[in-house]
């Protein structure tokens, strides 16, 4: 089948790129030639494990093209993919902006010819694809296809594996019509008995920000647990485990640590306030979940602050990890942004290192000192705090970090050290919800 994928971005450039691995002849489009230019020079611009070898390969072999041509990319479409950014407004009320994907809309509205199916990939507030589908019919009244909504469950760092083996595949439509292409589309995955579930448009579009909010308040609920685990002597590592252990809990998404971020919890929970708000449904769970994240981030610089006896000022910092998770170069809404620049205000150095975060923060924060491993991090450290825990943060020469620090306190967001490892190598160690 032939496919045309509007948005290079991290979403349509993985869908792109999988979609092409199934067979497909897929066309990824994007009005910025630059980032065209450069994928048809073979670099990608993000950072997702897998991703540069599977769009080199369907590249080679034909199958994937870039482009910055949308009439000639959508006329010979059988399905036209929607993965554009949809960020927080800037008005700042917690909104999606829509104001791409109605863009695209209009713009690729006059070249359809034939059947086609559009498919919204990007994450979008109830009734978009009815407001996509008004705007094409506007744009060509003659026009013949039909609108699906088709959500992402993509995590950074395991999206190649996450596409190629989902939980579930969610087609909104209303159309027997699309279902039948939409199920050409992943007709690989439904052959490994990938479950599908066919609702309607406002059920698939609401689909994806429920499934984000649960996990958000997952991640707030352990963290308030770990604070709670603080005051009572108790370790919410043990805690964690027993109540992850009960079928009907589960144990992913109860790792507490400094609050959660990146491009999906934080932009999805707001609009989903922000719809539920709009159509007079109190959504306290979710409140409750935004309120204690943003919390957690400002208890993580007291954390710090305490550790060193009160006062920052004048006193190094070194930090291991920059980015919202490991296995990405994205810092959107990164716990990091939230905790080092107020212990910079308050006269700490900070000094910093991170596998492929650095150029991004570098222009984000460059009052920070960028380092070139975790060696110099603790180089002269008063504190050396892990804040992401990278692989290659996990099984670090403590003796040597130890002989390297003026003072050995090792403050671990993510729990990933022992305790009792970390005071018998003498550091005075601090976790989250840890004695």
């Amino acid at each position: 089948m032939k496919i045309t994928i509007i948005g290079t971005g991290y979403v349509g450039l993985v869908t792109g790129a999988c979609l092409a691995e199934f067979g497909h002849h897929v066309t990824c489009m994007d009005k910025d030639g630059q980032k065209i230019s450069s994928l048809l020079d073979g670099k990608i611009p993000i950072y997702e494990p897998g991703l540069p070898e599977l769009v080199r390969k369907n590249v080679s072999e034909g199958r994937l093209t870039f482009t910055t041509e949308l009439a000639d990319s959508v006329q010979r479409a059988a399905a036209v993919f929607i993965a554009v950014g949809t960020p927080t407004s800037r008005r700042g009320d917690g909104y999606a902006d829509l104001t791409y994907i109605y863009a695209a809309a209009r713009e690729l509205a006059p070249y359809l010819t034939g059947y086609t199916v559009i498919i919204d990939k990007s994450t979008v507030p109830v009734g978009t694809a009815r407001q996509v589908a008004r705007l094409i019919r506007e744009e060509n009244p003659t026009a013949n296809f039909d609108v699906v909504s088709n959500p992402e469950f993509l995590r950074e760092g395991a999206a190649i594996n996450d596409f190629m083996h989902p939980d579930r595949i969610v087609i909104g439509s209303e159309s027997e019509a699309a279902q039948v292409v939409m199920k050409e589309i992943y007709d690989p995955l439904y052959l490994i008995s990938t479950p599908f579930v066919f609702t309607g448009l406002e059920s698939a579009e609401l689909i994806k920000y429920a499934a984000n909010a649960f996990l958000s308040i997952k991640i707030s609920f352990i963290n308030e647990m770990a604070n709670l685990c603080e005051v009572l002597g108790a370790d919410v590592v043990d805690l964690a485990k027993a109540i992850g252990l009960d079928g009907r809990i589960g144990g992913k998404f109860l790792h507490p640590g400094p609050g959660f971020g990146g491009s999906c919890f934080p932009k999805d929970t707001m609009a989903l306030l922000r719809i539920a708000q709009e159509n007079g449904v109190p959504a306290r769970s979710v409140a409750a979940a935004v309120e204690t994240n943003a919390a957690q981030k400002a208890g993580m610089v007291k954390k710090i602050r305490e550790a060193l006896g009160g006062e920052v000022a004048g006193k190094t910092i070194g930090v291991l990890g920059l980015t919202f998770k490991p296995e990405t170069d994205d810092l959107r809404d990164a716990p990091a942004l939230s905790i080092l620049p107020p212990l910079h205000e308050k006269g700490a150095r900070i000094q910093a290192h991170d596998p492929q975060g650095m150029a991004e923060a570098k222009r984000i924060f460059p009052e920070c000192c960028y380092v070139n491993n975790v060696y110099e991090a603790a180089t002269g450290a008063d504190a050396l705090i892990l804040m992401t825990e990278w692989n290659q943060y996990r099984a670090i020469d403590l003796d040597r970090i130890k002989s390297l620090m003026r003072v050995p306190l090792f403050i671990d967001l993510r729990n990933v050290y022992s305790p009792a490892r970390m005071r018998a190598a003498g550091f005075d160690y601090v976790g989250v919800g840890r004695m």
